[in-house]
Parts: C-alpha cells; sequence; structure tokens
C-alpha cells in the first residue's frame, strides 16, 4: 500500500528503501519490541546448543515466549531456521526462560508475567515473502506469524502482519516439565460464564466492534476476547454480571469519566479499563474504543 505525504494539500507518494542490512532491521525492531509489538526485549543473537543464534528472544505482554527472525531477501529460508529454534527452547527446562525474564526485566515485572507454554510465538520479519512462506505458514500448526516492513523516507517505518498465526491443531506436546496443548477456547466459551442479558451484550458490542473496519482480526485466547489490527485495541472479559473492557494506554476524551487506570507497577500494555452492564451504556463506549482503534491504525 503507497504511503502519501501532505505538502500544503498536495499528496507526495514516499519511496520506500530497503533497509541497509539485516542488523539495521534487528536493532531497529529490538529498540522498539513494546511500542510495535507489545513485546519485552530479552536477549539478541542468543547461542543455541544447535550451534545457531536465535535473533530475537522477547517476552509478549501476555506471557509468550517469543522469537523473531529476519531477513533481507526474499528467497532466503528463514521460517525453517525459526522453527527449529522454537523446538530448541521448547526442550530446555521452564527455568532457564524464567531466568532470563528476570534478569531481563527485573523480579517485579517478571511476577507480574504467567509464562504461558502453550501459546510460544514465532515471528518472522522481511520486506517481502515468497509463495513457499505463505503456504508453508498455512499448514504449520504452530503460532508462526509474517510481518512484513516498510521503511520509507522520511524515517517512517510500518510493519504489517500477513497472517494471524492462528493456526491450531488438538495434539499434545510436552517439554520438560510442562504440557503444552493447542486446543483453543471459543467464544461459546467465554459466553457461559455470563447471563443472558450479559450474553446479549456482548455480541451487541463485538458486531459493532467488528462494524469498525473489515481488516479487525477477532482472538480468543483462555482468558478473553481480543480485537486487532496490528496490535490489540480492545479486549473482552465476560463475567456473570458485566464486561470488562480493556483499552490501549491513552488520555481519552472520556466526559463521564467511565475509564479507569490499572497501575504502571502491573506492566500492562492494555491499562485502561471499563465496566459494561447495560445496552444502553454502548453508544458512549463505543466512542472510547474508536479512539483506542485509531491508536493501531
Amino acid at each position: 500500500m503507497p504511503i502519501f505525504k501532505d505538502e500544503k494539500g498536495k499528496l507526495k507518494k514516499l519511496k520506500a528503501n530497503l533497509m541497509s542490512n539485516e542488523k539495521s532491521l534487528q536493532t531497529l525492531i529490538e529498540q522498539n519490541l513494546l511500542e510495535v509489538l507489545d513485546m519485552h526485549f530479552l536477549a539478541t543473537e542468543y547461542p543455541t546448543t544447535l550451534g545457531g543464534r536465535i535473533d530475537t528472544i522477547a517476552i509478549d505482554v501476555k506471557g509468550a515466549p517469543v522469537i523473531i527472525e529476519y531477513k533481507l531477501s526474499k528467497n532466503e529460508n528463514v521460517i525453517n531456521q525459526a522453527l527449529s529454534y522454537l523446538r530448541w527452547l521448547k526442550a530446555q527446562k521452564v527455568e532457564f526462560f524464567e531466568m532470563l525474564v528476570i534478569k531481563k526485566l527485573g523480579k517485579d515485572i517478571a511476577a507480574s508475567l504467567k509464562i504461558d507454554w502453550n501459546n510460544p510465538r514465532v515471528i518472522c520479519i522481511a520486506e517481502n515473502y515468497n509463495k513457499f512462506d505463505i503456504d508453508t505458514v498455512e499448514v504449520i500448526p504452530m503460532r508462526l506469524e509474517l510481518f512484513r516492513y516498510r521503511y520509507y523516507e522520511s524515517g517512517i517505518f510500518s510493519l504489517e502482519p500477513i497472517n494471524t498465526g492462528e493456526q491450531t491443531n488438538t495434539k499434545e506436546e510436552k517439554t520438560k516439565g510442562v504440557a503444552i496443548s493447542n486446543d483453543a477456547p471459543t467464544i461459546d466459551y467465554h459466553l457461559a460464564k455470563g447471563q443472558p442479558l450479559i450474553k446479549e451484550l456482548f455480541e451487541e458490542l463485538r458486531a459493532r466492534i467488528l462494524q469498525i473496519d473489515e481488516d479487525i482480526v477477532e482472538k480468543v485466547n483462555n482468558y478473553y476476547i481480543a480485537y486487532r489490527l496490528s496490535k490489540n485495541f480492545a479486549e473482552i472479559h465476560i463475567g456473570k454480571q458485566q464486561l470488562k473492557l480493556y483499552l490501549r494506554p491513552l488520555e481519552y476524551t472520556d466526559p463521564k469519566h467511565r475509564v479507569e487506570k490499572i497501575p504502571e507497577s502491573y506492566n500492562w500494555s492494555m491499562d485502561r479499563r471499563i465496566y459494561i452492564k447495560k445496552i444502553e451504556e454502548l453508544d458512549y463506549v463505543m466512542k472510547l474504543i474508536k479512539q483506542s482503534y485509531n491508536d493501531v491504525i
């Protein structure tokens, strides 16, 4: 998608440039991981017992271990390499990764992040992908995510998800001391927690959110239902008598003072919360959700 710059009423198309080398791309991402991918940086060029080095090790804000690999050449086969590193990471003792998190982030932040070995992530970042890459992602039963970067003149950078990384299967795997199940929870699983009015409330809110943009992706995990583009902009927790809605960390236009701020010590990326109990509240709530949505487009 071309990017234009407004210069006194005239749109100038910005020229996309290839990064000078893979390390420049890697350094830029690592220094801005929390901003661009909602992840905490843990290590760079981490040596494995297999003889290779993992480009970037991270942990996302929900506790999932992450391996990131980068490539400049369209024909470079980085996906298989990344999957090999993931197999190595899952074979390590749980304490290995826990200590890495504590060492880099400190005990307080580490304590707030429950490591989610059920959903480790492999991320590849490149300027382009070939058909083999796309076909591979579609059949591999792992959380494998492809991102396309663009680096434009004037220092403008974009990172676009190519897929959702939602491949699953029902096979249970075991690492040393860690049981890993890829069974995916459903919306019905969450709806079972709420009373009939809350189920109706959720369905109406869900429909309104999905109407904002046809590119919005709905993702369900064990704790909540998320709505995202490049990042999550809304997360819904279904309770028996209410919905809890979490939004991005912004200063909202909120004349009714409905938005609560989660303490910074929690280190949550979605640190604004709203409670919803009635359908009549949705018109106001949607104005807040759209502010959060605008933060990720």
